[in-house]
C-alpha cells in the first residue's frame, strides 16, 4: 500500500496506445498475421508502462453499500474480538506457570489453580468461536456481494464503451480473464483476507498492551525489532505486488490466446493452424513461467526474513529476560507473560503478511477493471440526452465527412466524402475491398464518428439523436450472423424490448425462417449452439434478419449480407430481404453485383470517393466505366472458380460428401477475404467463422425432421489421482526432492522451538549463575535457529516454485494442445465453449499450480513438524502425550469437514461462473450487434441472471466456513484446557515434572 500517492489521478485517464485492428483493407492471411503481430508488440509496451500501477486499497471497497458498510463493521470487531483472545490467552498461560512452579509442594493446589486456568481457557475459546464465525461469515459474504458487483459493473462498462474501445484496448478474452481471474482476486483483498489482518493486527497489539501492562522495560527491548519486521513485509509485499501484476498481464495475453483460437477453431482446423497457436501460446506460458519462479523467490526471501527477525526476538527475549529477573527482580512467570504476549503478537506481524501479497495482488487486478468501469466513451450507449422524434422518415445523407479509424488515425479513409440516400429508396454501394462501403454502414449506425462534416437522418445530425434512439430505427444485417448461444426465439428478441411471442413469430415468418424452425423439436425454443453453430449459415441468415425485421426499422443496413452463402441460400434470403426492403431506406453493401440489379441508385465508391453513381441500366451503358469493369472483374472471378471446380471434382457432390467428412476439416465461411470489403467485420467473420455453408436442409435427416446435435454430457467429472498429477510432475523430481528436504527442515524449527521453550522457562528459574550462563547459550542457539529458517525457507520457496510453475505451464500447455485438436462436434456442446475452456484452463490449472507447489510444500513441512513434535513429545512424557493425540482428532476432523464444504461449494460456483462468463464473452465477441441493437440491458439482465446461483452459494460457503473456523479455534482452546489440566493431574500423582508438560 506503499507508493500509491497519486495514481488516483491516473485512474481516471485513459491510455490510448495505438494499435492495428480489424478496419478496412481487408488483408490475406499473411498481412491478418501481419497485422496480429503489430498488435502484440503494441499490447506489450502498453503492458510494460501498466505493470507496476494498483490502485489505492480504500478503491477496492469503492462499490460497497449499506449492507456490505454492516457486514465489514461487524465483521471488523468480530476480527478485532477474535484477535485479542490470543493475548488473552498468554495471561492465562502465565497463570498456569505460577501454578506449577509456585505450589511445587502442595500438589493439590496445583490442581485447584490450574483448574481454574482451564476453566477460563473454555470461556475464551467460546467467545472465539462466536467472533471467529461473525469474523469469517461477514467477511466472505461481503467479499462475494461486492466482487460480484464489480463484476457487473466492469461488463456494463464494457458494454458501454464505443467501438473503437474494441479496435484499441481490449477483446473478449481479456475480458472473461478478467471477470473470471482478476475478480477472484479482488474478492481475496476485500474479503476474508481483511478480517485475517484486522485479527492479526489486534492479535498484536493486543499482546503489546498486556507485554508493557506486565513490564515495559522488558516490553519495549523486544520490540526493538518491530521495525526490522514492518519492513521486511512492506519489501515482500512491494515484490508481490510487481509480481502479480506482471503475472496478470501474461495470462490474459494467453488467455487471448486460447478465447481467439478456440472462437475460431473451424479456421484454425481448416488452415492447419494449430501448430502456430500451440507456439504463440506456449510462448505467454513460459513468461508466466517465470514470473511463477519469481514470485516464489519473492516470497520465501520474505518470509525467510520475518522469521530471522522473530527467532532473533527469542534470543534477545531469553538474554534480556535472564538480565531483568537478575537486575530488575521480574519474576520468571512474568518473564514468560511478557515474552509470550510479545510472542504471540510478533507471529501474528508475520501471519499478517500473506494478507498483504492479497492485498497487493488485488490492487494490481483492480486497476484494468475499475479503470474500465472509470471510462466515459465519446458514443456513449447509456446516454439518455439527445432528441426523440415521434418517428423518422428515413432520409440519410453524409455531407463532406472526412474519417479514419482511430486505431490507425494517419489512414484516411474519406476525405470529403458525401452521399445522399431519399427516404425510402435502395441504395447500393459498390467497389474493391478497402474502398469503404462498409465504413458507410458504420457511420450511419453511429459505431464511430467522423472527424469533420456531418452524418445526417432527415436533415439532423446523428450526434444530436439519443443513441439507443436511433438505433432502434435502424435494422442492421451483417455478411456474419452473429447469433448469440442461447435459443431462437431469445435470439429474435434481441431485436425489440418486451417483444411478444406473437411479435416473434411474425418475424420468423416474415423472415422466411418458420418454416425450418418448425421442424426442430423444441421449435422456438431450439439452442443454437455457440455464435449459432448448430444451424447452417442461410438457417443464421434468417434468424439475423428475423430479428432485424422485429425492430420494425425505417432503415435498413445489408451489409453483403448474402456473400457468405451458397446458391441455394441466397436465393431464399435474397427473397426475403426483397421482402422486407419495400417502404424503408435501404442501404446495401454488395459484393455479388447481381443482387442490386433492382437498387433505386448505385454508388460506385473509390479510395472513398463516390466515383459512379446511377441505376444499374444507366450504369452498364458506359462499357469503360468503373461499375462495367467491376461486372467483367467478377465475371472472370466467378468462371475460373468454376474451372477449379471442374478441376477438384463435381460441385454439385460436394455437399453430400462434407457430410461424410470429419467435423475437423471443416471449411470457412469466408474464404475469400480479399473480395469482401468489409474491413472489421471481414475479419471478425474470419475469426468467427463456422461450418461451411450449405442448404437450408442440411441439418435435415432423411425423415424430414432436423438433426440434434449432441447436448452436453451432463455427468460428474471424475477426480484425478494424486499419483497421475505427480507423474506430469516427473521432470521435476530432482527439484521436488531438494524442495522437500528443504520443508522439511523448515517444518523441523518449529517444534524445536518449543522444545526450546521449554528449556527457556527451566532458566528463568534457576540460581543467578546458571541463570546468567546458560541465557546466554539458548539466545545463542535462537540466533542459529533463526539463520537455518532464513536459509530452509527461500530454499523450499523456490524450490516448490519451480516445481509447480513448470507442472501448471505444462498441464496448460497439454490442455490447450487437446482441446484444439478435439473434433469439431465437441466444441458444439454448451460446456465446451470458448469462455467456459478458457475460464477453466485459467482457474483449474492455477488449483493444481497451488496443489504442487504452496500445498505440497506445506503438507512435507507439516508432516515434519509433527513427527519432530511427537518425538519431543514422547520423550517427554508418553502418558500425556497420548491425552493430548486423543484431542487432536477433533481439530483434524473439523479441518477435514470444513475442506470437503468449500470443495463442493467452489466446483459449483466455479460451474456457474463459466455459464456467466460464456454471456459476457458473447456480448463482447459480438459488441457490433449488441451495440446495433441497442442489447446492452438485455445482456446485462442474462448475466445477472447466471449470477444469482454462484452468489447464494458464496453466501453459504461463507456461513460454512465461518462455523468451521470457529468450531476449530473452541476445541484448540479445549485442547489447551485438557491438556493442562490432565499434566496437572500427572504433576500431582508425580508422573511427570513441571518442565515436561511445557516440552509437550
Amino acid at each position: 500500500m506503499v507508493a500509491e500517492a497519486g495514481l488516483e489521478a491516473d485512474m481516471t485517464s485513459t491510455k490510448t496506445t495505438g494499435s492495428t485492428s480489424d478496419h478496412p483493407p481487408a488483408q490475406g492471411p499473411e498481412n491478418t498475421q501481419e497485422i496480429e503481430y503489430m498488435q502484440q508488440d503494441c499490447k506489450k509496451n502498453k503492458m510494460k508502462g501498466e505493470s507496476n500501477k494498483t490502485v489505492p486499497f480504500y478503491k477496492l471497497f469503492s462499490f460497497a453499500d449499506s449492507w456490505d458498510c454492516l457486514l465489514m463493521v461487524v465483521g471488523a470487531i468480530s476480527a478485532v474480538g477474535n484477535g485479542i483472545s490470543m493475548p488473552l490467552m498468554t495471561i492465562l498461560i502465565g497463570d498456569a506457570i505460577d501454578a506449577f512452579g509456585g505450589n511445587v509442594d502442595n500438589k493439590q493446589a496445583v490442581v485447584h489453580q490450574v483448574s481454574k486456568a482451564s476453566l477460563k481457557f473454555a470461556s475464551i475459546g467460546a467467545g472465539a468461536f462466536f467472533a471467529a464465525f461473525l469474523q469469517v461469515a461477514c467477511w466472505v459474504i461481503t467479499g462475494e456481494r461486492q466482487a460480484a458487483r464489480i463484476r457487473g459493473l466492469y461488463l456494463k462498462a464494457i458494454l458501454r464503451q464505443d467501438i473503437s474501445f474494441f479496435d484499441k484496448d481490449t477483446n473478449s478474452g481479456e475480458v472473461v480473464g478478467r471477470m473470471s481471474g482478476d475478480t477472484v482476486l479482488i474478492q481475496e483483498a476485500m474479503g476474508e483476507k481483511v478480517g485475517k489482518f484486522i485479527q492479526y493486527v489486534a492479535c498484536f497489539f493486543g499482546g503489546t498492551v498486556i507485554a508493557f501492562i506486565k513490564g515495559w522495560l522488558l516490553s519495549l527491548a523486544l520490540l526493538s525489532s518491530l521495525p526490522l519486521l514492518v519492513l521486511s513485509g512492506s519489501v515482500m509485499s512491494f515484490a508481490f505486488a510487481k509480481m502479480a501484476s506482471r503475472g496478470q498481464t501474461a495470462y490474459s495475453e494467453a488467455a487471448t490466446v486460447v478465447e481467439r483460437t478456440i472462437g475460431s477453431i473451424r479456421t484454425v482446423a481448416s488452415f492447419t493452424g494449430e501448430k502456430q497457436a500451440i507456439a504463440q501460446y506456449n510462448q505467454y506460458l513460459i513468461k508466466a513461467y517465470r514470473v511463477g519462479v519469481q514470485e516464489g523467490v519473492a516470497g520465501g526471501f520474505g518470509f525467510g526474513l520475518v522469521r530471522l527477525f522473530i527467532y532473533c526476538t527469542y534470543a534477545l527475549a531469553v538474554w534480556f529476560g535472564g538480565k531483568m529477573v537478575l537486575e530488575k527482580g521480574y519474576t520468571g512467570g512474568q518473564v514468560i507473560s511478557i515474552f509470550f504476549a510479545v510472542l504471540t503478537g510478533s507471529m501474528s506481524l508475520g501471519q499478517a503478511s500473506p494478507s498483504l501479497t492479497a492485498f497487493a495482488a488485488g490492487q494490481a487486478a483492480a486497476f484494468k477493471m475499475f479503470e474500465t468501469i472509470k471510462r466515459q466513451p465519446d458514443i456513449d450507449a447509456y446516454d439518455t440526452g439527445g432528441r426523440l422524434l415521434d418517428d423518422i422518415s428515413g432520409d440519410i445523407e453524409l455531407k463532406e465527412v472526412c474519417f479514419s479509424y482511430p486505431s490507425r488515425p494517419d489512414e484516411q479513409i474519406f476525405n470529403g466524402f458525401s452521399i445522399s440516400i431519399p427516404s425510402g429508396t435502395t441504395a447500393a454501394l459498390v467497389g474493391q475491398s478497402g474502398s469503404g462501403k462498409s465504413t458507410v454502414i458504420s457511420l450511419i449506425e453511429r459505431f464511430y464518428d467522423p472527424q469533420a462534416g456531418e452524418v445526417l437522418i432527415d436533415g439532423i445530425n446523428l450526434r444530436e439523436f439519443q443513441l439507443k434512439w436511433i438505433r432502434q430505427k435502424i435494422g442492421l444485417v451483417s455478411q456474419e450472423p452473429v447469433l448469440f448461444a442461447c435459443s431462437i426465439k431469445e435470439n429474435i428478441a434481441y431485436g425489440k424490448d418486451g417483444a411478444t411471442d406473437e411479435e416473434i413469430r411474425a418475424a420468423a415468418e416474415l423472415a422466411n425462417a418458420a418454416k425450418f424452425i418448425d421442424k426442430f423439436p423444441h421449435g422456438l425454443d431450439t439452442m443454437v449452439g455457440e455464435h449459432g453453430i448448430q444451424l447452417s449459415g442461410g438457417q443464421k441468415q434468417r434468424i439475423s434478419i428475423a430479428r432485424a425485421i422485429l425492430k420494425d426499422p425505417r432503415i435498413l443496413l445489408l451489409d453483403e449480407a448474402t456473400s457468405a452463402l451458397d446458391a441455394e441460400s441466397e436465393r431464399v434470403v435474397q427473397e426475403t430481404l426483397d421482402r422486407i426492403m419495400i417502404n424503408r431506406t435501404t442501404v446495401i453493401v454488395a459484393h455479388r453485383l447481381s443482387t442490386i440489379r433492382n437498387a433505386d441508385v448505385i454508388a460506385v465508391i473509390h479510395h472513398g470517393k463516390v466515383i459512379e453513381k446511377g441505376t444499374h441500366a444507366e450504369l452498364t451503358k458506359d462499357p469503360d466505366g468503373a461499375f462495367s469493369q467491376l461486372i467483367r472483374l467478377q465475371k472472370i472471378k466467378r468462371e475460373s472458380d468454376q474451372y477449379d471446380a471442374n478441376e477438384s471434382g463435381k460441385p454439385e457432390n460436394f455437399v453430400d460428401s462434407e457430410r461424410q467428412l470429419s467435423q475437423r476439416l471443416s471449411f470457412p465461411q469466408s474464404f475469400s477475404l480479399e473480395s469482401s470489403g468489409r474491413g472489421i467485420d471481414s475479419q471478425r467473420s474470419f475469426k468467427i467463422s463456422n461450418a461451411m455453408p450449405t442448404s437450408p436442409d442440411l441439418f435435415e435427416t432423411s425423415e424430414g425432421g432436423p438433426e440434434v446435435l449432441p447436448s452436453a454430457a451432463s455427468n460428474k467429472p471424475q477426480e484425478v489421482s494424486l499419483l497421475r498429477i505427480a507423474y506430469l510432475n516427473k521432470p521435476e523430481i530432482p527439484v521436488l526432492l531438494l524442495g522437500t528436504v528443504a520443508a522439511a527442515a523448515t517444518g523441523a524449527i518449529l517444534p524445536t522451538v518449543g522444545l526450546l521453550l521449554s528449556h527457556m522457562i527451566n532458566t528463568f528459574f534457576e540460581p543467578a549463575d546458571e541463570l546468567r550462563k546458560d541465557s546466554k547459550f539458548w539466545a545463542l542457539i535462537f540466533v542459529v535457529l533463526s539463520v537455518a529458517a532464513f536459509i530452509f525457507i527461500p530454499l523450499r520457496s523456490y524450490l516448490f516454485a519451480v516445481a509447480g510453475s513448470k507442472l501448471i505451464k505444462r498441464i496448460r500447455l497439454m490442455c490447450f494442445e487437446k482441446i484444439i485438436q478435439m473434433e469439431i462436434g465437441w466444441f458444439d456442446k454448451a460446456e465446451n465453449s470458448s469462455g467456459a475452456l478458457g475460464a477453466r484452463l485459467s482457474t483449474d490449472a492455477a488449483s493444481i499450480r497451488t496443489l504442487v507447489g504452496d500445498a505440497l510444500g506445506l503438507l512435507v513441512q507439516d508432516i515434519s513438524t509433527a513427527i519432530t513434535a511427537l518425538v519431543i513429545a514422547f520423550d517427554a512424557n508418553w502418558q500425556l502425550s497420548l491425552i493430548v493425540l486423543v484431542l487432536v482428532p477433533l481439530v483434524l476432523l473439523n479441518g477435514n469437514l470444513q475442506m470437503k464444504s468449500m470443495q463442493g461449494f467452489s466446483t459449483n460456483a466455479k460451474k456457474l461462473y463459466e455459464e456467466a462468463s460464456q454471456v459476457a464473452s458473447d456480448a463482447v465477441g459480438n459488441i457490433r450487434t449488441v451495440a446495433a441493437f441497442g442489447a446492452e440491458e438485455k445482456v446485462m439482465e442474462l448475466y445477472q441472471k447466471k449470477c444469482v446461483g454462484p452468489i447464494q452459494t458464496g453466501i453459504r460457503q461463507g456461513l460454512v466456513s465461518g462455523t468451521g473456523f470457529g468450531l476449530s479455534l473452541f476445541f484448540l482452546f479445549s485442547v489447551y484446557a485438557c491438556s493442562f489440566y490432565a499434566g496437572a493431574r500427572l504433576v500431582e500423582s508425580g508422573k511427570t515434572s513441571i518442565s515436561d508438560v511445557f516440552r509437550l
